[in-house]
């Protein structure tokens, strides 16, 4: 039996996804957005990356959770409203559900509205204590959160390393929208992947069974099917890389030939080897971190790291709003 939810649906249009697309491949380089990503198709490969023995960031934030979730809920208390951006299918928020006191209630907030029902509406029969109010939406467009009927703490969620697809400068201005969104008082928990042997990132984004290939190319597909492209899907490759210089994996769709692609009645045309860059992941250390949240009002509380470093949780309290920091 479903439990009824109210979705709060705020999920960018057509002409709207449509005129990125066509901003994205007549810049230099062509780029296209990584909110593509996740369409039904898109979020289900990107679960199963998550449990690949390669991709690392999922199993290690999660064992940094189940070790520490007592502690991290003890510390944000009762009575409060967890948001978490980027929900998807919200399984490391159930090791935190599991242990916060008393909760108000949950806002899991997602850009693909099937896999954000489908996930809100098992919770909802797990935690029928707690109200849930899923909201589909690009979280970096503006949006509101749903109003509590009483006075409650808010805690913004972002784990998954999500923020290192932000360019730095990107993610302090985003890092001001979640103050702004969780108001005076409120805090932030997050995942952050630090910086380590890049042989590790590399086997992360390449992994040999080519679920992440499938993943990257499933953006061409979705294109295909929702805006009317023609993409010849078998002429691109996926390609992933560390770019150690500026501290971030790049991922991309390379053309195997010379070619040319219909978008919104225009023809694009790809030289062999050129690129649709679709992603960045940047890493950072702990200091650097640390810094970039200050820039947008933070402060740091606590952190929580697993044995070799390789990722972080991190809490942290806001010292200004997002508008003093403008």
């Amino acid at each position: 039996m479903n439990v009824p939810l109210k979705l709060h649906d705020y999920h960018p249009a057509t002409d709207i996804l449509m005129e990125e697309v066509v901003a994205g491949l007549g810049a230099d380089p062509k780029r296209l957005p990584a909110k593509l990503f996740y369409d039904k198709r898109g979020s289900q490969l990107f679960d199963q990356i998550c449990e690949l023995p390669e991709y690392y960031p999922t199993r290690t934030e999660r064992s940094i959770m189940r070790k520490n979730a007592a502690e991290i809920a003890g510390i944000i208390g009762s009575r409060c409203v967890l948001i978490e951006f980027g929900s998807g299918s919200s399984d490391k928020t159930r090791v935190l559900l599991d242990e916060l006191v008393d909760p108000a209630g949950y806002v899991p907030i997602d850009i693909s509205k099937d896999h954000l029902l489908a996930s809100a509406q098992e919770l909802a029969r797990t935690y029928p204590h707690i109200e849930i109010h899923p909201v589909c939406a690009d979280y970096e467009q503006d949006f509101d959160i749903p109003a509590f009927p009483e006075p409650v703490s808010r805690v913004v969620y972002f784990p998954g390393s999500t923020i290192g697809n932000f360019h730095p400068d990107h993610a302090v201005s985003f890092l001001k929208k979640t103050a702004r969104l969780g108001g005076p008082g409120s805090h932030l928990l997050i995942g952050v992947d630090m910086k380590k042997d890049p042989a590790i990132l590399h086997a992360a984004y390449n992994d040999k069974q080519g679920v992440t290939a499938a993943f990257n190319l499933n953006m061409l597909h979705r294109l295909n099917r929702e805006l009317g492209t023609d993409f010849d899907v078998e002429q691109f490759q996926h390609v992933a890389f560390y770019n150690e210089s500026v501290g971030r994996i790049e991922m991309h769709l390379k053309s195997a030939s010379s070619q040319q692609v219909t978008v919104d009645g225009n023809l694009v045309t790809f030289q062999p080897g050129e690129t649709i860059w679709t992603e960045s992941s940047y890493k950072y250390t702990i200091e650097d971190f640390t810094a970039a949240a200050a820039h947008a009002g933070y402060a740091r509380e606590s952190i929580w790291t697993d044995d070799q470093g390789w990722f972080s949780v991190m809490y942290f309290s806001i010292q200004r709003s997002g508008q003093e920091v403008e």
